[in-house]
C-alpha cells in the first residue's frame, strides 16, 4: 500500500484491503474514509471494511463518489471529519478522489490555497481545478 501523507492530520492511499488495517490504527489512524461506491470492482465490503476498522479500533466512514462526481456534500461531510481533530486515512481506488475531497474540505474550512495544492502536490496530486472551485 503506497501511503502519502497530505498534512499532519490526512493520509491517502489506493485500495486497501481488510489486512492492512491494523498496522493503520498502530500508525495512530484514528477514521478510516472509504471513497468508492460499495459495487466498484471488487473491493472489500462496506461490512467488512467496519469488522475490520471495529477490531482494530477505528471507525469506518463511507463517503462514496464515482471519479468525476464529487460535490460539495462530499467535502461538507468530509470536513465535519477533520473538525473532530482525529487522524484519518482515506482511500480510493488510486489515491486521487480521496485527495480531492480533502482538498475541498480544506478549502471549505478556509485553508490557504496554496497551502492546499502544496501538500497534494507533495503527495503526486493536482487538486488545483478543486481549489478553484471550492476556495471563496
Amino acid at each position: 500500500m503506497n501511503i502519502q501523507q497530505l498534512d499532519k492530520q490526512v493520509s491517502v492511499s489506493e485500495q486497501m484491503e481488510t489486512d492492512t488495517f491494523g498496522s493503520l490504527a498502530e500508525s495512530g489512524v484514528e477514521i478510516v474514509v472509504c471513497n468508492r461506491p460499495e459495487t466498484e470492482c471488487t473491493a472489500p465490503t462496506y461490512e467488512a471494511m467496519k469488522a475490520a476498522a471495529d477490531e482494530a479500533g477505528m471507525e469506518f466512514v463511507s463517503i462514496p463518489f464515482a471519479r468525476g462526481q464529487m460535490t460539495r456534500e462530499h467535502c461538507e461531510q468530509f470536513a465535519r471529519l477533520l473538525a473532530s481533530g482525529k487522524r484519518i486515512h482515506a482511500f480510493c481506488r488510486t489515491g486521487n478522489r480521496s485527495c480531492n475531497m480533502w482538498a475541498g474540505a480544506r478549502c471549505l474550512q478556509g485553508a490557504e490555497p496554496v497551502e492546499v495544492v502544496s501538500g497534494a502536490r507533495s503527495a503526486g496530486f493536482d487538486v488545483s481545478g478543486v481549489v478553484v472551485a471550492f476556495a471563496d
